[in-house]
């Protein structure tokens, strides 16, 4: 029996969006590894990990290999590589406490949209159909939606590292930005509004998750 299942646990390893994964992984290690000596080659590694995101979502759809284990592997890389570009960012601008709240908002709501998932038996985190949040089904339930929020934030991180300097405050450095042309301006404005829409989205999403974790408890006490 042992030696029957050990072929199948490597083929779900071996899928093509979990290899994409493994790809994403190592871009990114070698990406931060040189993000202080070649800030150019950092953000081109960084956005191609970026879009191998969609990339393996898609292959997963398309050969019938989508796997509990893809889709950690794809959530545990998304959060770290944000987290590391976002203590990065803290590094570099003041206040750093601006990049450190959004770190543990961005993980955070995750975590707990994770486990109130698994509590009330859905397979899949990005399921809230049931939620009174217009704002939150839309994010979920359109693809387009919530790339286009994904990608103003990634985007956003990116542009604010390129152009930072030493403990420069975030502010001076966006609207030095946007005084360079109106092409800079409406791109900023493009950029600020999805990324505040995701922002809004992880408040609500954590405050969504954590209500069904306390109606757990709740109903858990109520019919012990």
């Amino acid at each position: 029996m042992a030696s029957k299942s050990r072929p199948r646990t490597i083929s779900v390893y071996l899928y093509i969006p979990n290899i994409i994964g493994y790809i994403r992984v190592l871009l990114n290690c070698y990406a931060f590894a040189i993000c202080f000596t070649n800030k150019e080659l950092f953000s081109i590694l960084y956005f191609i990990s970026f879009v191998c995101d969609a990339l393996d979502g898609w292959f997963a759809r398309k050969f019938n290999q989508v796997s509990t284990f893809g889709a950690v592997l794809d959530m545990v890389t998304d959060r770290i590589s944000t987290a590391c570009l976002l203590v990065i960012l803290s590094q570099v601008y003041r206040p750093s406490f601006v990049f450190l709240s959004l770190l543990a908002l961005d993980i955070g709501s995750h975590w707990f949209q994770m486990y109130s998932t698994f509590l009330v038996g859905k397979s899949n985190h990005k399921d809230v159909k049931d939620s009174t949040s217009w704002l939150f089904r839309l994010y979920y339930g359109n693809r387009m939606f919530m790339g286009y929020c994904c990608v103003a934030c990634e985007v956003l991180y990116i542009m604010l590292f390129l152009l930072a300097k030493e403990s420069e405050k975030m502010t001076d450095v966006l609207l030095g930005a946007a005084k360079r042309s109106i092409i800079y301006s409406a791109l900023l404005a493009v950029l600020l509004f999805g990324w505040a829409t995701k922002q809004l989205v992880n408040i609500i999403q954590m405050k969504t998750a954590a209500d069904l974790c306390v109606l757990y408890d709740i109903n858990k006490k109520h019919n012990a």
